[in-house]
């Protein structure tokens, strides 16, 4: 069989995750997409994709749908609830050479523990350890394979780490964690075609959800017996590699553990694509310092890394809100004009200011070449961004860069307080301060 369906499979099915400290971030993960899964819920855009296939469709002893009354099969309940926490873009995320979101994963994770957990003891730990496996695979995967760079989008990986978790989850044994493994890897992939312009539309924020559903599909069909594919990757000219991968196999750079969760990344400040948040941060910064000048600008230089060029630097008309959460230059048209950047500012309501697209207008990106290389550096992993503005008398701003956003590791001690402050809020949004305090202890 193939050596990296085996791999994974061992990690899943016998190895214990040891450090407690993968379960501490655990618990900031949950308690973050959680929030994320909730704040969702006032986005009409999202909320009317949410229920049964067929409406009023109750499911004896189903999966609950966190913040509503739905009550769901398994694969439709991990639709509802992994969209709803990647709907805003504001759950944690992993940079590597394949950036993604290891929280997409917690959609099929929570949909299959809370099934379980009515059939038979299934408790918290159970799912953390499940979430840092997922973590794991996800983000292990992606350190040196890039999906995007042959047009494929990332939820692949959450399809295959949600399935291979999922299936243990429900009993399933090694060799039906590889069966499962080989139907996702076999499984179609997405086109990344609805995260880039001309084309940039909703389903990237219900695209994780998607994924999750497909993942729980598939763990149910091989727990039913289905048969494996053992050589998906591998087999000449029908395989994965050969098919899509153009004949290049997976590079594993490191064993299995807990790192990808011990060093994920939070969004905590910004509903945001993650290459801009530090550019948001300098946006913000600079506020003060413009708020009465804004006729006054000749110029806004942005200097950025190369990815965050090519994925999310924008010119022209933005359609929709999903255009508008990928355009550096409307992110930080907003903050430097509002000082903030909340997900209300990329409703078309918003949009209609007059003064964001004159601000884009005047805004030169450059890359800047250490950034890049930083961006890269498994050592540093940092998400740089720099910002300038030039006025028209010949004044200037100081330069504001920032390497690394709020979220980051390195930031870890300033982030953990309002990574808090931003569940309090999330959960603010639905629930009553008294169900609210309540909801906080229990995950403290």
């Amino acid at each position: 069989m193939d050596l990296e369906l085996a791999a994974i499979a061992d990690y899943v099915a016998n190895d214990p995750i040891e450090n407690q400290e993968a379960y501490h971030a655990a618990h900031y993960c949950l308690m973050d997409a959680v929030g994320c899964a909730i704040l969702a819920l006032q986005y009409p855009a999202c909320t009317k994709l949410l229920g049964p296939i067929i409406p009023g469709t109750i499911v004896p002893k189903g999966s609950r749908v966190l913040g509503t009354h739905f009550i769901l099969d398994p694969i439709q309940a991990a639709f509802n609830i992994g969209a709803m926490i990647r709907w805003l873009d504001f759950n944690d995320t992993w940079l590597a050479a394949e950036w993604g979101h290891p929280s997409d994963n917690l959609g099929a994770i929570l949909a299959v523990a809370d099934y379980l957990s009515q059939k038979k003891s299934f408790i918290m730990h159970d799912v953390f350890t499940a979430m840092i496996k997922a973590y794991e695979i996800q983000g292990i995967l992606a350190l040196n394979n890039s999906f995007n760079r042959i047009g494929l989008d990332h939820v692949a990986l959450v399809k295959i780490a949600s399935a291979a978790v999922t299936t243990h989850m429900l009993g399933g044994s090694r060799d039906q964690i590889i069966d499962v493994l080989s139907h996702a890897f076999i499984d179609g992939h997405s086109l990344r075609t609805y995260r880039h312009a001309e084309n940039t539309g909703s389903r990237k924020s219900w695209a994780a959800g998607d994924a999750a559903s497909r993942a729980v599909h598939l763990s149910w069909l091989v727990m039913q017996g289905e048969m494996g594919y053992p050589n998906a990757l591998t087999t000449k000219t029908w395989g994965f590699y050969d098919v899509l991968f153009k004949g290049v196999s997976f590079t594993l750079p490191r064993p299995f553990s807990s790192y990808v969760i011990e060093n994920i990344v939070f969004k905590i400040s910004y509903p945001a694509e993650f290459h801009a948040q530090t550019a948001v941060e300098c946006a913000v910064q600079l506020h003060p310092l413009i708020k009465n000048r804004f006729d006054q600008i000749e110029k806004i230089v942005l200097t950025t890394q190369e990815s965050a060029i090519r994925i999310i630097s924008k010119t022209g008309p933005l359609k929709n809100p999903a255009d508008r959460d990928h355009c550096l230059q409307y992110m930080v048209a907003v903050a430097l004009l509002f000082g903030r950047l909340i997900a209300e500012d990329y409703e078309d309501a918003a949009a209609k200011n007059p003064r964001i697209d004159d601000l884009r207008h005047k805004m030169v990106i450059e890359e800047n070449k250490q950034f890049s290389k930083d961006y890269l550096d498994p050592n540093k992993r940092s998400i740089a961004n720099g910002i300038q503005v030039y006025f028209k008398d010949g004044s200037h701003t100081d330069p504001i860069v920032i390497e690394y956003p709020i979220g980051h590791p390195r930031r870890r001690e300033e982030g953990i307080p309002l990574l808090m402050k931003k569940f309090e809020m999330n959960l603010a949004t639905k629930f009553d301060q008294k169900k609210n305090s309540r909801n906080h202890q229990g995950f403290c």
